[in-house]
């Protein structure tokens, strides 16, 4: 850390902040990507509290938890509604994650999304010191930097967006894209997750904006210059480790233990989303034992999705979808003393959680487009190196790109192709598992989550002070 940043505080901004009273199923990568920096740089993090109050001018309310201050507002129902709901969720996630067919757009909520931004920046602009950075999180907040910059802060804006970046014949799909575009050039430092997403987001600004590409990397917008770079997000490899040793050992592994026996275990872990491709999961999982007897009696796969946005109709039908495939494939293969699919619709906590990825035998994570899957991440930090599972992980997440010279990278799209990666992960040999494991490991301790961070910030601090120099 260098000494300008030592000196300088640091503010982060998302949607939502971290719940003190902890809680099950909260498996999110950001909290623990961001607080080390925090605790670090006399931080504070700014975000929705999750209430609604119909009070449109609520303050905010301040609070200390492990070492850093939080400052936290609640959103009206309208707001909620518009904001979050609907132009988060129903017209950004969807398009962001190559959906067009679940886009819902409608003005009002636009501008809703537009005035909740706008209520962070108000928020905000009171916090921000002469030494201030400011860390942006999200597609729920692609505004803010320029109502910042609108209302005057000066301060290095730095923005990650944690999902995927669409491609231009994709984005285009949303009216007024061109102005969230040009609200992403307010920041100084855009981070995505992958090569594949910083590309679409540079045609996406060439495209729209006319945007010029300098010799130093520098992108320029309407006379602005910024830069966008691609900075994978990872976890606290330790910390993994360590919480997957306790997990095996706790209440819940010892139960699940009991539970299979000598069976190898298949685990997925996604919050229910359409984007997680579980439904093609279950039908590679059925057409593995329709292939392979042998199997039948042997594998149990647990798929453990705790629900998400109940308020969106997707994600009920989804769940209603699952719930009916799962029943499909145990009243066809089930036996008295077997049963092959376990789908759990609920929550449990990261120690649990942990425990159960140490003692697959094959992670198992297909989605059909996710910015980098740090369940995968997780997968491989759990593994006993003395006896690794296997990975298998979609070509279409983030994390294919840094594992996929060690795990099995697999279309999801190709029912009959997954249901033979899983015999083959099933059957693999133990050297071939350690191999594998072990070149997936090294990835992830050469990028670790405090790497990742301060890879980010480090950025943001330099490109300031080569624009100041200019």
């Amino acid at each position: 850390m260098s000494n300008s940043e030592q000196d300088s505080q640091l503010i982060v901004v998302s949607n939502r902040v971290p719940n003190p009273d902890g809680g099950s199923g909260n498996q999110g990568g950001l909290a623990v990507g961001v607080m080390t920096a925090l605790q670090q740089a006399d931080g504070l993090w700014l975000g929705w509290n999750g209430s609604i109050d119909d009070d449109e001018h609520a303050r905010l309310e301040h609070y200390d938890f492990d070492g850093v201050r939080f400052a936290t507002f609640p959103l009206t129902e309208n707001d909620h509604k518009t904001y979050y709901t609907g132009f988060s969720n129903e017209m950004l996630w969807p398009l962001f994650h190559y959906r067009p067919d679940k886009v819902e757009y409608s003005r009002e909520n636009l501008e809703g999304y537009l005035r909740v931004n706008q209520r962070f920046a108000d928020h905000l602009m009171p916090l921000i010191k002469d030494n201030t950075r400011v860390w942006v999180h999200d597609y729920h907040l692609v505004p803010l930097g320029h109502y910042l910059r609108e209302t005057g802060a000066d301060a290095p804006l730095g923005y990650f967006l944690h999902i995927p970046f669409p491609p231009w014949d994709v984005l285009r799909i949303l009216p007024d894209y061109e102005n969230l575009l040009r609200y992403l050039s307010a920041y100084d430092l855009i981070g995505l997750q992958s090569d594949v997403d910083l590309k679409n987001f540079k045609d996406c600004m060439t495209m729209a904006l006319d945007a010029v590409e300098h010799d130093d990397g520098m992108l320029e917008v309407d006379g602005r210059r910024f830069r966008a770079e691609s900075y994978p997000i990872s976890i606290d490899v330790q910390a993994a480790q360590e919480m997957a040793q306790a997990g095996v050992t706790s209440s819940a592994g010892k139960r699940l233990q009991r539970s299979l026996g000598d069976r190898p275990l298949v685990m997925g872990v996604d919050r229910l989303d359409y984007s997680k491709g579980v439904y093609k999961r279950f039908q590679a999982f059925e057409r593995l034992l329709e292939k392979q007897e042998h199997q039948r009696g042997n594998v149990v796969f647990i798929q453990i999705s705790p629900p998400s946005r109940t308020d969106v109709h997707e994600y009920a039908q989804l769940r209603t979808t699952l719930e009916r495939v799962a029943g499909h494939v145990n009243g066809r293969f089930a036996d008295y003393d077997w049963t092959p699919l376990r789908y759990l619709n609920r929550g449990y906590s990261r120690e649990a959680i942990m425990g159960f990825l140490r003692m697959s035998r094959v992670g198992f994570l297909t989605p059909l487009r996710d910015g980098m899957n740090l369940v995968a991440k997780e997968f491989v930090a759990a593994q006993d190196p003395e006896d690794p599972g296997v990975l298998i992980i979609s070509h279409l997440a983030g994390a294919s790109w840094e594992l996929g010279k060690g795990a099995l990278v697999c279309n999801p799209y190709d029912i009959d192709g997954v249901a033979d990666m899983l015999e083959q992960a099933l059957t693999m040999s133990l050297d071939e598992r350690k191999t594998r494991w072990r070149t997936m490991m090294d990835v992830l301790e050469n990028n670790d989550i405090h790497h990742w961070s301060q890879n980010f910030l480090d950025e943001l601090m330099d490109v300031r002070l080569n624009r100041s120099a200019t």
